[in-house]
């Protein structure tokens, strides 16, 4: 399918396509969403429910022709959803050689795997923007299986321990109250003798990760340029001035690869003319294809370099984007967990000191920060006295 063909199929599925987005950043965040039930099952029965024509009435509204003539036009169906969600032509790119045939023959189509398939980015007005899109495919890569309660809780599927690495299991039942409700190791849960149980209750864990992610929305209000490198010098990058270091010497050493080449040709016409003995030709010609070489690997590592660079510098901004929609966080919500955290770390409990701490560290997005809190029992049994 062309760029043109592919921007026309997008535009016509634009409303009912985008609504399917729109559910998914309203309900939360990838490691939660499915706590509710919004899966693709439940996204398709919203979808019907407030009426939104499915593609194929959409398609016959419009005067087309519909791939499946026989498909319910009122019901939206699980299925769907899911392809919507996995189209990155929502995000404005094209992909080809998603299937095959084995020849013209046989008309049935094949899957191929991902790694063969061909992106053409940004190709076509996209109708989510990419950190909208990457958000759901991180959604759709992380299901969780349902709780019963109504309220989400913001650590499903986003806390590991700090010794096995493994996920945090969420602990919570009608019966258990919001004081008992707390994550524990999930390679404990299964054998006591492999881990220790990590226990933390989620209502402390809340009021350390509330407090980290406010002291990190006052630092970019307040200093957004140290804080952007800060963020760079925490990568394997550096802040712009190394940067622009590095496309100098890239630029530098593509200029020499170019005159070495063209010194090999008049060298060769030297030789062939008789003007420097086989003798000279030979050790230039080994000296020059030894210093291209280094050069051509240098070029390699810069580029690489220079990528990694810009990449991480747009993802910086991508996330002060983000933490720029909040003034201050006073409930954490799904979305505001996977918005601003990559994940959260939990560490075995010391109490060695009569009473009980516990650290845990927060990662949050793009690696630009890591924030380590100290859980202290002293701090929770007078909060807990005093109410």
């Amino acid at each position: 399918m062309g760029f043109a063909a592919v921007a026309d199929n997008i535009s016509y599925l634009y409303a009912p396509h985008f609504r399917v987005f729109v559910l998914l950043r309203n309900i939360g965040n990838a490691r939660t969403i499915c706590i509710e039930g919004y899966g693709p099952t439940k996204i398709a029965n919203i979808l019907t429910s407030e009426g939104i024509p499915t593609p194929t009435a959409h398609t016959l509204a419009q005067g087309r022709n519909p791939i499946n003539k026989n498909a319910n036009l009122k019901k939206w169906d699980s299925r769907t959803v899911s392809g919507i969600l996995d189209k990155a032509e929502y995000a404005g790119h094209t992909v080809n050689f998603r299937t095959h045939t084995k020849s013209y023959k046989i008309k049935k189509s094949i899957r191929n795997p991902k790694e063969d398939w061909i992106i053409f980015e940004n190709t076509h007005e996209p109708i989510v923007t990419q950190q909208q899109f990457d958000l759901v495919q991180e959604l759709r890569k992380n299901k969780r299986r349902q709780q019963r309660q109504e309220t989400p809780n913001p650590f499903s599927g986003i806390c590991y321990c700090a010794d096995c690495g493994k996920k945090m299991y969420l602990c919570r039942s009608t019966r258990l109250s919001d004081d008992q409700e707390h994550l524990k190791c999930s390679t404990y849960a299964l054998d006591k003798h492999n881990c220790t149980a990590h226990y933390i209750r989620t209502i402390v864990l809340k009021e350390l990760v509330i407090n980290e992610i406010n002291k990190l929305l006052n630092i970019v209000m307040n200093n957004e340029d140290e804080f952007v490198k800060a963020a760079m010098n925490n990568s394997v990058t550096k802040h712009s001035s190394e940067l622009f270091k590095a496309k100098k010497a890239l630029n530098q050493a593509n200029k020499r690869i170019t005159e070495i080449d063209r010194l090999f040709t008049r060298l060769y016409e030297d030789n062939v003319s008789g003007k420097i003995s086989d003798e000279r030709f030979t050790m230039m010609s080994e000296k020059y294809e030894d210093e291209q070489k280094k050069l051509k690997a240098d070029v390699a590592e810069l580029n690489k370099f220079i990528e990694t660079a810009e990449q991480k510098y747009a993802d910086v901004n991508s996330f002060i984007k983000v933490v720029q929609k909040y003034d201050h966080i006073t409930e954490l919500t799904p979305t505001i967990i996977h918005e601003l955290i990559e994940k959260i770390v939990i560490h075995a409990a010391d109490n060695s000191r009569g009473y009980r701490t516990q650290k845990i560290e927060i990662h949050f997005r793009f690696g630009v920060a890591v924030a380590t809190a100290v859980a202290d029992s002293r701090e929770y049994d007078k909060k807990r006295k005093a109410a």
